[in-house]
């Protein structure tokens, strides 16, 4: 691998922080030249982010592009980046929407406008650094990074009750974020023995591989699990109590039913920006952990923990549909949707089944799209009208006709109607829940959130765009400017190509997902899964220190790593 390449993950990650400090060079009167450099520092790391995606090999490495150095190496951290299927989607979606999110804050920020763009690149380099670690540690770092920014873009640019909505959402996913930091420093001790442990995601999950396995044995046989030597036994009594404490951290930002009750409000007050970033790529770190660390990390406890988790999945998706139709207030309808769709995320990814865990991660990207393009497309007619009532609108197709057919299509793709890339994740995910053992009754009731989605969507859609022109203020409104349908149609073109041609995607895919779903086969009473297929494989150390590479295998026996 030649220096550029063992170096791009990092400037991908970095580029917008280079370009956030170039911002305060600048000085605070020149809102255009600020506007400018934001949107170039965006794009280039566009660019960069899609040389990468490009870079990545399916059929390769799991984990691809890394880079790995020492930081505190006597605490068994190191600064180690990489990706992997999932990981690199993610990244492209997220470096896609950055530029996108520069453009459609251009007229609606006019307040503070230098510190506003330095906390959107901020928020870049962070949430682009949670994807790509590869040690525990950092992507807690990066983690909890997230919060600051995305607090500072609902408390300083959004709308009424902005600070409320803000400290909101800081508080719970705060709570969530300091259990998950319990789980990961127990997790560091309990895994090895004193002298090689390490935060290092690839030998933290190796380390638990026998212990897993030995714990899926003694459950297949009905044992008293509880009296498992060494790690075994640590693991079956504490385990469960660590998956509660990363999966509410990652329930929160998911969010999943009943820990969602943050976002609409943030949602809602937020600023356009803010709630393109939220709902296109904040809300895909809970899933993402959920992917990466949770489950793999407790296959056990996951097995134990999945019925009563796909029911919150089901409820989450029957319950922000119903929610949705309650809604007068077209923003919320929105936020609401998302509960909906995520709990679709989540279901596919506790089916356990290839099409279902396909399917998740499809779904993924497909509501970052579609949702992302709602708030983006409701900004611009906020911006007009100044309200968000369905009552204050009503028959503007007429009025803004290239509008009304671009939010037609990402409506299209909101309710996953056959060509648009929503059709391919919904269908891969039901499809995958009802083959899998979670019960028919069950994906039944998931099947419930299509059919309200269409009645949710289109009846607002009804109700802004169609019927008579009742209020004289919506009679002067403009169309789209040249702006505006620059910044829309990246999302519409999106829209059909994953709807019509998904392979290319699905390809980067599929590895992760089948590995995710070996990995969480592992804590299956009786399982027959061996070592070397879970086992995770990355670069080790420099040669100055090699004796912490990742794949070293932790000394001592499993009785002595207490």
């Amino acid at each position: 691998m030649s220096f550029f390449e063992n170096h791009l993950l990092n400037l991908v990650v970095y580029l917008p922080l280079v370009f956030a400090a170039l911002l305060c060079l600048i000085p605070t009167g020149e809102r255009g030249q600020i506007r400018t450099i934001t949107f170039i520092g965006m794009l280039v790391d566009a660019v960069f982010g899609v040389w990468a995606y490009l870079r990545f090999e399916p059929s390769g490495a799991e984990f691809q592009l890394e880079y790995r150095t020492q930081w505190l190496e006597q605490l068994g951290v190191s600064y180690h980046i990489g990706v992997d299927g999932l990981a690199i989607s993610l990244l492209l979606l997220t470096v896609f929407l950055g530029p996108l999110v520069v453009m459609a804050s251009q007229t609606y920020i006019t307040e503070r406008v230098k510190e506003f763009h330095i906390s959107l690149l901020l928020l870049q380099t962070v949430m682009l650094g949670a994807l790509v670690s590869l040690d525990v540690l950092l992507f807690y770092i990066f983690w909890e990074a997230m919060l600051i920014p995305m607090y500072l873009l609902v408390g300083v640019w959004g709308a009424e009750d902005r600070q409320m909505a803000a400290v909101k959402f800081f508080l719970y996913t705060l709570v969530g974020s300091l259990l998950m930091l319990v789980a990961i420093v127990a997790l560091y001790f309990i895994s090895s023995a004193p002298g090689s442990r390490s935060f290092d995601y690839a030998t933290l999950y190796n380390s638990l591989i026998a212990a897993n396995r030995e714990i899926s044995s003694c459950m297949a046989t009905g044992g008293d699990c509880g009296g498992l030597p060494g790690l075994a036994g640590t693991l079956y009594r504490w385990g469960p109590w660590m998956f509660g404490a990363f999966a509410l951290a990652f329930a929160i930002k998911v969010p999943m039913w009943p820990v969602h009750t943050w976002l609409p409000d943030a949602h809602v007050q937020a600023p356009v920006a803010g709630s393109m970033i939220l709902a296109g790529v904040m809300l895909k770190m809970g899933t993402f952990g959920f992917w990466r660390y949770a489950i793999p990390f407790f296959p056990a406890a996951t097995q134990q923990a999945r019925p009563f988790l796909a029911v919150l999945a089901v409820i989450g998706i029957v319950y922000g549909a119903l929610m949705c139709l309650a809604q007068r207030d077209i923003k919320k309808l929105i936020a609401y949707s998302s509960v909906s769709h995520l709990g679709y995320c989540m279901l596919g990814m506790l089916a356990l089944t290839a099409e279902g865990a396909t399917g998740s991660a499809y779904q993924m990207l497909n509501h970052g799209v579609s949702t992302g393009a709602l708030f983006l497309l409701f900004g611009f007619i906020y911006e007009r009208r100044h309200t968000r009532l369905m009552s204050d609108y009503g028959g503007i197709a007429r009025v803004v006709p290239v509008f009304t057919a671009a939010f037609l299509i990402i409506t299209f793709s909101s309710i996953a109607v056959p060509g648009t890339n929503g059709f391919v994740g919904e269908f891969l995910v039901l499809l995958g829940t009802f083959k899998s053992n979670l019960g028919m009754g069950l994906a039944a009731v998931s099947v419930l959130g299509v059919i309200l989605g269409a009645a949710y969507m289109l009846w607002m859609v009804q109700k802004v765009f169609f019927g008579p022109l009742t209020h004289r203020e919506n009679q002067h409104l403009t169309d789209l400017s040249l702006r505006e349908f620059a910044t829309v149609l990246p999302f519409l073109v999106l829209v059909l190509v994953m709807g019509l041609m998904p392979q290319p995607f699905l390809d980067r895919i599929n590895p992760s997902t089948e590995r995710f779903i070996t990995r969480a086969s592992l804590g299956i009473p009786g399982n027959n899964v061996q070592p070397d297929q879970v086992q995770i494989s990355v670069m080790g150390l420099p040669a100055s220190n090699l004796a912490a590479a990742p794949n070293a295998q932790p000394t001592g026996p499993l009785a002595d790593r207490r």
